[in-house]
């Protein structure tokens, strides 16, 4: 999904580390752990960022997250982590709440028929079904990603993610616009104060992590700037690269 991120060395000569979180991808799957909110938590994933600069042996570095990821690097960033140099926070809300209240005013925007739709399925409790994803792929449109067909690192991530779900349905739920988990409660709000490096946020047009999503990081990080991509609903980097790549890049290298 992120291996466009790649640009950051050809273009910027910016060493990028990937890494897969724990219960995703080629890191270390606990099915047994599904449903253990108590375990799920961003602390935990926090964990495991510190746990890999130190392994690393990063001298100084810098963090930029996207959606989940913006949110989790939010919350690292508020730890005042030595060394940590700039952060970005890219696509992710200040408070999931706020998330999903303009994901919802979006919602009531959709056609009727799809309305009605996705309502009949999740009163039956039958979100897995083609016809629920073919209602939400009207809405993912419209406000998540422009795109289609996706593009093969994006496909080869939703492929790779169906697989496992143990993280997202015990942080997120199996709801697509409500938060019943872990997370069901998680904010910045009144800690975003506490990030002191410099930082980047960046959002698209109608998107999902909408202003209102990005005005608390706005308001009580000291040191910030807010780029909006007109062109782009939830993923600048690959609706926009050209322009991402260089707004992230030149944000990254002004000393």
């Amino acid at each position: 999904m992120f291996t466009s991120f790649s640009t950051f060395t050809t273009q910027h000569q910016i060493p990028v580390i990937f890494y897969d979180q724990l219960g995703c991808g080629a890191s270390t799957h606990l099915p047994e752990k599904a449903g253990d909110e108590s375990f799920w938590t961003d602390a935990l994933f926090v964990a495991e960022l510190y746990n890999l600069i130190a392994h690393l042996q990063l001298t100084t570095y810098d963090v930029i997250g996207t959606s989940w990821g913006g949110m989790l690097a939010s919350r690292f960033a508020s730890t005042q982590p030595k060394r940590l140099r700039r952060l970005v926070i890219s696509n992710a809300p200040a408070d999931l709440k706020i998330r999903y209240q303009i994901a919802e005013q979006y919602r009531r925007e959709l056609p009727e028929d799809v309305q009605a739709t996705l309502q009949a399925h999740e009163d039956a409790g039958t979100t897995s079904s083609k016809e629920y994803s073919d209602a939400f792929t009207v809405f993912s449109k419209r406000h998540i990603l422009t795109l289609s067909p996706l593009p093969p690192e994006l496909a080869r991530t939703a492929e790779e993610s169906a697989k496992d779900r143990t993280v997202s349905l015990t942080m997120s739920g199996p709801h697509r616009f409500k938060c019943t988990g872990s997370l069901k409660d998680w904010s910045m709000v009144g800690e975003a104060r506490k990030i002191e490096v410099p930082t980047l946020l960046l959002n698209g047009e109608m998107e999902i992590a909408g202003d209102a999503c990005m005005a608390p990081f706005w308001r009580e990080i000291r040191r910030v700037k807010w780029v909006k991509f007109a062109d782009s609903k939830h993923a600048p980097w690959l609706e926009e690269p050209e322009r991402f790549f260089r707004v992230v890049g030149e944000f990254l290298c002004d000393d």
